[in-house]
């Protein structure tokens, strides 16, 4: 018997592997499996990234674990496994002897932190056929920056910016798979995309003619 294609639903895929056709498995594992990692890696950031492997295989075992009790209630599957994700990130960070606060005002209170220089507003256009050079430096130390920024900001908005940017989840669905309102989903994604664009302006210079990279 031929195993779904690529175009099943993953809850049709889901249905067959309660079912016991581990071909659906093996696609749905296949499916999601990249951004997964992805987004547990970025959560976990530097510090914690030998822990990543852990949590990735742990989550797709509560979906081995959780086949025959499967049902969308209203959330894709793939929110679902983004939801296990998060739940098993939060709980190495403890288990790690960390604080996790998960409050959408976290690290809002005080006075609001401004860079010590002026914020550089002169980005080089990225869509550019033909990039220079000294653009595609540019660029790649952007994305490592972007990297290092990301590790400042607290869990909750972190989570919302890979969720809704990253992975392409609608907001309605990063409230799901964070399992907060709408409006606390919003407010966080509205905080790490303003101290995103502090820190990136602030601390990413631009390649100075004749500069190497």
């Amino acid at each position: 018997m031929a195993g779904p294609d690529d175009d099943t639903p993953d809850d049709v895929l889901m249905a067959a592997y309660a079912r016991g056709d581990a071909s659906a498995f093996e696609t749905i594992y296949s499916r999601h499996q990249a951004g997964l990692y992805r987004f547990i890696r970025r959560l976990l950031g530097t510090a914690l990234a030998a822990q990543a492997d852990e949590v990735f295989q742990d989550t797709w075992l509560k979906v081995v674990t959780s086949r025959d009790r499967w049902a969308p209630q209203g959330a894709t599957f793939r929110t679902w496994l983004f939801t296990l994700a998060h739940h098993r990130v939060i709980d190495l960070l403890r288990r790690s002897g960390r604080e996790v606060a998960l409050d959408a005002f976290e690290g809002e209170g005080g006075e609001p932190w401004q860079p010590e220089t002026t914020a550089w507003q002169h980005w080089p256009p990225p869509a550019s056929a033909a990039l220079q050079s000294e653009d595609l430096a540019f660029w790649r130390k952007a994305g490592e920056k972007l990297l290092h920024c990301l590790e400042q900001l607290p869990l909750p908005q972190r989570s919302a910016f890979l969720l809704h940017h990253d992975d392409g989840l609608a907001l309605e669905e990063v409230a799901r798979a964070l399992e907060v309102g709408f409006e606390t989903a919003k407010t966080r994604l509205r905080y790490a995309m303003s101290k995103l664009r502090i820190c990136m302006g602030a601390y990413l210079e631009p390649l100075q003619p004749g500069r190497p990279s």
